[in-house]
């Protein structure tokens, strides 16, 4: 047996606050899934009804995915990260999302051509990532200024480009 069929049979121990769990919301939806055992995110796929999107060069769509998903306790749902293939041969990139931990709805992934071409997405089509990360969810305070740091108010560059 070698290395890769031993990791995939191994099952980590999920506990309730581990727990990502999703409903399909047609019949068109697909499950998230991995692509491997340790892959950062979920992939998500687009559901496209009766007929497939175009999305023309320079422009953007949102794909909706008919999938909600209720996340784990002290997570928030980070959709990034377009298929390598689709950002590398395509220049299709994936508008920056958050899917907050109450939020219920339908899952949307905004889609940008930088491409040349229109760029058809296809039912099914695995189109992004959902990505779970901890939140921290801190106090808001007024103040009437800030104590001074050594950076300041330099941004954009001014610690260098080394």
């Amino acid at each position: 047996r070698d290395f890769f069929s031993f990791t995939k049979s191994v099952e980590m121990p999920v506990t309730d606050r581990a727990l990502l769990r999703f409903a399909k919301l047609s019949a068109n939806a697909v499950a998230p899934c991995k692509g491997s055992a340790k892959a950062a995110g979920f992939d998500l796929h687009s559901v496209c009804s009766a007929y497939d999107y175009e999305i023309p060069p320079m422009d953007r769509l949102v794909v909706q995915t008919d999938i909600q998903i209720a996340l784990p306790e002290g997570c928030y749902g980070r959709i990034a990260a377009p298929r390598s293939g689709l950002a590398a041969k395509h220049g299709i990139d994936v508008g920056a999302g958050v899917v907050d931990e109450d939020y219920r709805g339908n899952v949307g992934v905004v889609l940008f051509n930088f491409g040349k071409k229109p760029f058809v997405v296809k039912r099914g089509d695995r189109i992004a990532q959902l990505i779970c990360e901890k939140i921290f969810y801190p106090q808001l305070e007024e103040c009437t200024s800030l104590e001074n740091t050594e950076r300041g108010s330099g941004g954009f560059g001014s610690t260098g480009t080394n």
